[in-house]
């Protein structure tokens, strides 16, 4: 072989190379979720410790989930709750991400009292993800079923929330979380309708069942689902967090219900440069050991 074609050979395989291996962000986080039965079932793990269990577990950043703390908001303020968690992260040198807000009301309900009542409850969890650190708080919108309307309500409390938001610097998040919020196509209308910087979604790897058989069974049949790969290309170009969910393994360690590299070769193309938050939701092994099964899956495709 010439010098020249060897050179041209070496040039077009270095090319080759360049352009076939797409480079993966590999931070991830551990979502609170996936010890909610260890605290608050079993009780064997108060959730003002989960920046150390997380740290035991090798990770440096976290996800808090507010109904973990209804308990303890009956007999502390959420200030010194916050004060003893900032506290404890800073000991394990743990990275606060953002905080998983539940039961604060509808945000896309028609009335609007009760949706200017549900915004001023959200409020303490945009001030204490401040205090933490954090810098989003995921939100759910519950409420309307018809699509406009809840396009309408769940745009004007987005709005109201973002622009409270804005001095904390923290931002709005929307999971795919059932409902509504699990059309993808939808909620990318809304983050359009909203256009502004502080407002994102969280595309869940596993959270697109739009309806139940039994809607108030959160483990009920799914009999509407929506593709979710397509709702992860739909959501991701909004995303400021990413929750890798998981259910249940096969044999060679793969997500039996879920093609986690097929997912995260979609996020890898939009350049997401965040955490992936583990959010282990099975029931076949322990919250522990299935964390730990994601963490590795994770670290296999990443």
């Amino acid at each position: 072989m010439k010098r020249r074609d060897f050179n041209q050979l070496i040039a077009l395989g270095t090319l080759g190379l360049a352009y076939s291996s797409p480079t993966y962000n590999k931070k991830i986080s551990l979502a609170q979720w996936s010890l909610h039965r260890t605290i608050k079932i079993k009780k064997e793990l108060s959730p003002n410790d989960f920046s150390i269990k997380a740290r035991e577990m090798g990770f440096d950043a976290v996800e808090y989930v507010s109904s973990l703390y209804w308990n303890e908001l009956k007999s502390r303020s959420i200030a010194k709750i916050t004060r003893e968690l900032v506290s404890k992260s800073n000991d394990n040198d743990i990275k606060n991400l953002l905080i998983m807000v539940d039961g604060e009301g509808d945000l896309a309900v028609k009335n609007n009292s009760k949706r200017e009542k549900a915004i001023e409850n959200h409020i303490k969890w945009i001030e204490m993800a401040h205090e933490l650190g954090c810098h989003s708080i995921r939100v759910n919108l519950n409420g309307e079923k018809q699509k406009e309307n809840w396009i309408e309500y769940s745009s004007k409390s987005l709005t109201k929330l973002c622009s409270f938001a804005r001095k904390d610097k923290i931002n709005i998040i929307v999971e795919n979380h059932g409902g509504l919020s699990s059309n993808a196509k939808l909620l990318a209308k809304v983050m359009k309708e909203v256009n502004l910087d502080n407002c994102g979604t969280l595309p869940d790897f596993g959270n697109f069942c739009i309806e139940k058989e039994d809607p108030n069974n959160y483990f009920s049949n799914c009999i509407n689902e929506y593709d979710k790969y397509l709702g992860m290309e739909e959501l991701m170009p909004y995303a400021k967090a990413i929750s890798a969910k998981s259910f249940d393994f096969n044999n060679n360690g793969e997500e039996s219900t879920i093609d986690f590299k097929k997912i995260i070769d979609i996020v890898s193309s939009f350049k997401y440069k965040g955490y992936y938050g583990i959010e282990y939701e099975g029931l076949n092994l322990s919250e522990e050991k299935g964390i730990l099964k994601t963490k590795k899956l994770l670290e296999r495709h990443l």
